[in-house]
């Protein structure tokens, strides 16, 4: 499941920080909860209770695993930007290729 657009949980209790990409912020000071909930929705609708693909990375700062997610084949992520629910991060858009481009 996840708590926001780039945020989120496997089953196992791993926290995964979505690689590549960046969403609206729920809360705090950047807080733009409309867009926020959309892009969580959208996520959560498209993998929560299925088998997804993980691409760990590298670990952040927050000890979360950072990854790329897959679905049937699908990039979450770049799906995401394709949707209109994320932007390209591109301070730390290196280790995605299609990011890249």
């Amino acid at each position: 499941s996840c708590y926001d657009g780039d945020t989120c949980t496997t089953t196992d209790g791993e926290k995964i920080r979505l690689a590549c990409i960046d969403t609206p912020e729920l809360r705090g000071s950047r807080a733009d909860p409309v867009p926020a909930k959309a892009a969580r929705d959208f996520i959560n609708n498209l993998i929560a209770g299925k088998e997804v693909g993980i691409r760990r990375i590298t670990k952040d700062r927050y000890d979360r695993t950072v990854a790329e997610l897959s679905i049937t084949g699908i990039n979450v992520q770049q799906l995401m930007v394709t949707k209109g629910h994320a932007t390209i991060y591109e301070r730390y858009a290196d280790p995605c290729p299609w990011a890249n481009q």
